[in-house]
């Protein structure tokens, strides 16, 4: 899979693609990305990408000639793969988005910086404007990289077990059951015991069931697009039964 990123500080992405999973990655071949300055399409002697906004307003504004200029000298007139702008005010990024754009085999990621965009570029070059969520940062790199890391852990053979994925927080609609290893026992906390057995029936459920819980008690909007089972939701319903019970147990103790 190949990803062209467009950005005025390219240099930022270099140290992280250097190491770890997305530097074996990119040594074996499974992923490519590419850095381009959008400076370098800027025509005039100061290589100015920004400018004043109409109508006023505090802060400068990307002007659209050089996005564009870079974009389509890279990739064509009109590209012929998504252009992704990242932006405060796009789509919200999700694990399912994600699992989409993992299944493109070139994707482009423009990266903002000042104010904003000019509305053109989001209107007529960017085929998906994507947020990383409800707050602002300086530019658009860090985001440029947190979408490459989501989608390129999805290319086969990235992370070297292709099942890696599927028990993935977000990737069933759920939060991921919690994980151990050794030592079984640490400061007096121990490994559940159904952890420890090799019953995997038991385990398999055991799991299923606290990701059940643990997203009921974290992200119980996530329940509600969840697909779940009948036994799922029976589970659920007896266990806010059972924690109301209790509750009103420990009222009537006080």
């Amino acid at each position: 899979m190949r990803f062209d990123i467009f950005s005025l500080f390219p240099e930022v992405f270099q140290p992280y693609l250097e190491i770890s999973i997305l530097k074996r990655a990119l040594q074996n071949n499974l992923i490519e990305v590419h850095t381009h300055n959008i400076r370098d399409w800027a025509t005039d002697r100061h290589h100015t990408t920004d400018d004043t906004p109409y109508g006023g307003g505090g802060g400068m504004i990307m002007k659209p000639e050089p996005v564009f200029a870079a974009v389509e000298d890279v990739l064509g007139a009109p590209p012929a793969c998504p252009v992704i702008l990242l932006c405060p005010q796009g789509q919200p990024f999700t694990q399912e988005i994600a699992f989409n754009l993992a299944s493109y085999d070139h994707l482009a990621l423009i990266c903002g910086r000042y104010e904003s965009f000019d509305e053109r570029i989001r209107e007529h070059l960017a085929t998906h404007v994507i947020s990383i969520g409800d707050f602002i940062l300086t530019g658009g790199e860090l985001p440029a990289l947190m979408l490459l890391d989501a989608v390129a852990r999805l290319q086969p053979g990235v992370l070297g077990d292709n099942e890696a994925t599927s028990d993935d927080s977000f990737s069933n609609g759920l939060l991921e059951y919690p994980q151990y290893t050794r030592p079984l026992e640490f400061r007096g906390w121990t490994v559940p015991e159904v952890l420890q057995q090799g019953n995997h029936a038991q385990q398999a459920r055991w799991k299923r069931e606290q990701s059940l819980i643990r997203t009921l008690l974290w992200r119980p909007d996530l329940l509600l697009k969840a697909d779940l089972s009948d036994k799922d939701r029976k589970f659920l319903e007896d266990y806010v039964a059972q924690k109301l019970a209790q509750q009103m147990e420990d009222t009537d103790t006080d």
